[in-house]
């Protein structure tokens, strides 16, 4: 049985999601039902169906739950730049959000690879 907990993405963003809670407490109050929890709740969909994948009995499932990871690790991103074009973000902040998230992407690229060289032998 696979566990989550040992895979490094599912680490690394745990670690993004935190972070990306302390960034998005200065956003505007008013923000609070809007760009910050569509932000806080894509970034925990990343680990969250990273786990829920490794969980699943089949690694055809895993590599779906591991698709929806990566399109949630999109949709931040795509958050982040709007926070960035209102000034709810500043450049660097920014920047190292992002730097963090496409090294996510890449970890979830590579961990899909590996299970369809796995499944799929030549």
């Amino acid at each position: 049985m696979r566990t989550h907990e040992n895979l490094d993405v599912w680490k690394k963003s745990v670690e993004f999601v935190v972070t990306v809670y302390k960034v998005t407490d200065s956003f505007p109050s008013e923000e609070k039902f809007g760009l910050t929890s569509q932000i806080r709740r894509a970034s925990v969909s990343i680990p969250a169906n990273i786990a829920e994948g490794a969980a699943r009995s089949s690694e055809k499932e895993f590599l779906h739950f591991l698709s929806i990871s990566q399109g949630s690790a999109s949709e931040v991103e795509t958050v982040l730049l709007i926070g960035l074009r209102l000034n709810f973000l500043d450049e660097e902040t920014y920047f190292d959000l992002r730097n963090d998230l496409n090294e996510i992407g890449r970890m979830l690229s590579g961990l899909r690879k590996h299970l369809l060289i796995k499944n799929n032998p030549r």
